[in-house]
């Protein structure tokens, strides 16, 4: 075949692929529904064009992952293990099992810059899903429950599942089956419950690029069922030819079911030819692990060997794809020439790339960031490759070693691998044993083939993708959680807490979430009855018009009524489990929040699903801008004392004192004895003494820096001094002598803070300046 043929014999199968109504329809579920797809179809059907095809023509925030290393790299993806952190292994969920599991290895911490990605996601696209185990299917579940939505299968990410079950199987151990069959039929990952309570659809590929022959498929399909005819066996056999040694130039290749068997053949074939070998050792770049090689690191070849292309050619030109075979004819510097199929291809080293997602910190999209390159010739050894590594591979002439088959589906990978019946040639007679089919399987496909979905599933997915992502911005039922559970933190501990943040958590869950509630409930019923006259929303003019009057008014009811009072909410407390408790829901609350008031902010110009989902990720990315958050921070700047600046000065002293000596800050020193100091400012041990919580003990730990506190702040602040100046100073001269645990910390890191924070540094300002994290900075207020 000629450069040009082969240029367009590519372009024919793109536009023949173009007109395939099952690709229309599957591209159709992923862009337009959230439905979870199984894309599905034989061995040559386009699945991994059309992988390829989504990543420029989808809209949605994806990611790819795949069972294996090698895998991960040809869908130009990650593997499943590292996004998700998942141990290697059996993986029981405590969702699956139904009560607690200790599994410390699967609840590893996500670090902030993965949680951002997965709660911006919206599409997770698996390859090689006959490979992925039912219990991993789970893991992905809980992780994505874990830090999306905990009520939804898959967090509400949508999955797009693509492979051929009757290819390569999930590999189970069989001390591993003992402790799973309790919770699965199977490890296919069908039988994940995940996948079981969410709502699945299957959209099986049935044109066949790669063989063209009906004769030929026919015989495919009845060995990918278990059902070889007695007709189709006899065709098989005219293929069977033994001892066959194809002459050198024929270029067969030989497929067989061990890894052993193909490198004992290679070899065997290399030490045939006469001349030395030359070595070409590959080149890594950053992270590349070696499980991951698509080739040989030291690749070992000669003149006249066979080898075959590991990789699709880069250039423009396309002159060779994977699974081409060709034969080495001259070495040159740095290049390799190839002779196949009557041409001459000048072959020089291609790159690899391991990649990892990463948020773009200005458009923030969800891209891929290249941390690794592996960089070798694309070829390798190809008189003999295994079926596993075959799999997604076309040759013209293939000799099949079936004989030894042992797992489901290899027989009908390898026979699948080639493109005719005359090219391919059986090294040994097919007996039934060597046609392995798991009947669970074949069962599963036939549900499949019979229950395809149609044009009608498909317009009725979209109205209710559409309506369930209205709904999304008008339920308030994550919300009203949020509000309960900090209103159930604040009645724990509320004798720990002072401010007015009791008051307004009870007014927001009694008075103004039930209103805003119901207010949203009899527009929802609005939406649904004029969507019984149109169930396009976009295209439905009359709703789209009550969309931007709702989205303006509850955006205003948001900022004046529910954002207005966290504005004015005040806490504070000593405990850092209630402060804790409390910081967590106002965060989630906050997040919530700024959720919300973005999405309405573009609904108020009307619903585009493409626009609202980039808004909704982009609005959970930055909600350190967001109304609550700023409240958060500055929330006890309203806490009653007569000297609020004493007051600060105070809680920035114990912070760092708890710090030091490691222990809560309570027991340094309660609020309400700060309170006291700051509105008494006790100027002698006698009224020190005379504030309720401070004795004899207390005094003799702290009394004296409290005392010099009160000092300054009296002198800096222009105040008379109370009665008693005569204690007052014999205090200041004994505390002078004095190299107490106190005393001996003069210069604090909280004094410098305070400092900032009188002139009116913001959290984020004071941080900046002094080059440390905000976490350490709120530390010193502890808000």
């Amino acid at each position: 075949m000629t450069n040009n043929s082969v240029i367009l014999g590519f372009k024919i199968k793109i536009k023949e692929m173009q007109k395939n109504h099952e690709l229309e329809l599957a591209f159709d579920f992923v862009q337009y529904t959230n439905r979870n797809i199984f894309l599905t179809g034989k061995a040559g059907t386009g699945k991994t064009t059309f992988l390829r095809s989504l990543k420029t023509k989808l809209s949605k925030r994806m990611v790819v992952v795949a069972p294996t290393g090698v895998a991960a790299i040809n869908a130009g993806g990650v593997t499943i293990h590292s996004f998700f952190q998942l141990p290697f292994g059996p993986i029981v969920t405590e969702r699956v099992a139904g009560h607690k599991i200790d599994n410390p290895n699967f609840k590893k911490k996500f670090a902030k810059k993965k949680i951002n990605i997965i709660k911006t996601l919206d599409l997770l696209i698996i390859d090689e899903i006959s490979m992925v185990r039912a219990d991993m299917l789970d893991a992905i579940d809980e992780v994505l429950r874990r830090y999306k939505n905990r009520l939804l299968p898959f967090g509400g990410v949508q999955l797009l599942m693509i492979g051929d079950l009757q290819q390569l199987a999930p590999v189970v151990k069989d001390d591993e089956w003992q402790l799973m069959r309790q919770y699965y039929n199977s490890m296919y990952f069908f039988n994940s419950h995940a996948i079981r309570d969410s709502n699945m659809t299957t959209v099986e590929l049935k044109h066949i690029y790669r063989q063209k022959d009906d004769k030929f498929v026919k015989i495919l399909n009845e060995v990918r069922n278990d059902e070889l005819s007695a007709e189709s066996y006899d065709i098989l056999h005219t293929r069977y030819k033994d001892n066959f040694r194809p002459k050198e130039e024929e270029g067969y290749i030989t497929l067989t079911t061990h890894n052993r068997n193909a490198d004992v053949i290679n070899q065997e074939r290399m030490k045939e030819i006469k001349g030395k070998p030359r070595k070409f050792k590959a080149e890594v770049d950053g992270l590349f692990s070696e499980s991951s090689y698509p080739t040989e690191f030291h690749l070992e070849l000669k003149l006249g060997a066979q080898v075959m292309y590991v990789k699709n050619d880069s250039n423009p030109e396309k002159r060779y794809f994977n699974g081409k075979i060709g034969k080495v004819i001259s070495f040159g510097d740095g290049e390799i020439l190839i002779e196949a199929d009557g041409e001459e291809i000048l072959t020089t080293p291609e790159v690899w790339e391991n990649i990892k997602y990463e948020i773009d910190p200005q458009t923030k999209e969800i891209k891929e960031e290249v941390i690794g390159k592996f960089i070798q010739f694309p070829l390798r050894l190809a008189w003999a490759i295994t079926i596993h590594k075959s799999q997604g591979l076309t040759f013209d002439k293939a000799i099949i070693d079936a004989a030894a088959a042992f797992s489901h589906g290899q027989t009908y990978v390898a026979f699948s691998r080639c493109r005719t019946l005359e090219g391919m040639v059986l090294s040994s007679k097919i007996s039934e044993s060597a046609i392995i089919c798991d009947r669970e399987v074949t069962d599963f496909n036939k549900t499949v083939e019979e229950n395809q979905p149609t044009d009608q599933e498909l317009e009725t997915a979209k109205n209710t993708y559409q309506l369930e992502l209205i709904s999304e911005i008008f339920n308030y039922q994550e919300m009203s959680y949020t509000i309960g559970r900090l209103n159930r933190v604040i009645g724990e501990h509320l004798n720990a807490i002072s401010g007015n943040i009791n008051d307004t958590v009870n007014n927001l869950q009694r008075k103004a979430l039930p209103e805003i509630s119901g207010i949203a409930v009899n527009f929802m019923k609005q939406v649904n009855y004029l969507l019984l006259q149109n169930a396009d929303i976009e295209n439905n003019e009359e709703l789209q018009e009550r969309i931007k009057k709702a989205a303006d008014y509850f955006y205003n009811y948001h900022e004046n009524i529910i954002l207005a009072a966290l504005k004015e909410t005040t806490y504070d407390t000593d405990s850092k489990a209630t402060s804790s408790g409390i910081d967590e829901n106002l965060d989630k609350l906050s997040e919530i929040l700024n959720i919300k008031q973005k999405s309405l902010k573009i609904l108020i110009h009307g619903f585009n699903i493409e626009a609202y989902l980039s808004v909704r990720a982009k609005s959970a990315l930055d909600n350190n801008k967001s109304d609550v958050k700023k409240a958060k921070k500055v929330i006890t700047k309203g806490i009653r004392t007569k000297y609020s600046d004493l007051y600060a000065l105070l809680k920035f002293w114990r912070s760092e004192e708890a710090e030091a000596d490691g222990v809560e800050l309570y027991q340094i020193a309660p609020n309400k004895v700060l309170e006291g100091i700051a509105n008494d400012l006790p100027c002698t041990k006698k009224q020190m003494l005379a504030i309720s919580g401070i004795g004899k003990v207390k005094f003799e730990q702290y009394g004296d820096v409290w005392l010099e506190m009160v000092e300054e702040f009296i002198e800096e602040s222009g105040l008379e001094r109370t009665p008693d100046s005569a204690e007052l100073d014999m205090v200041i001269e004994k505390k002078s002598k004095k190299n107490s645990k106190s005393s001996a910390r003069k210069e604090r890191t909280w004094e410098v803070t305070y400092q900032l924070y009188k002139r009116g540094r913001t959290i984020e300002q004071i941080a900046n300046e002094r080059g440390f994290v905000e976490s350490t900075i709120e530390g010193h207020q502890i808000y």
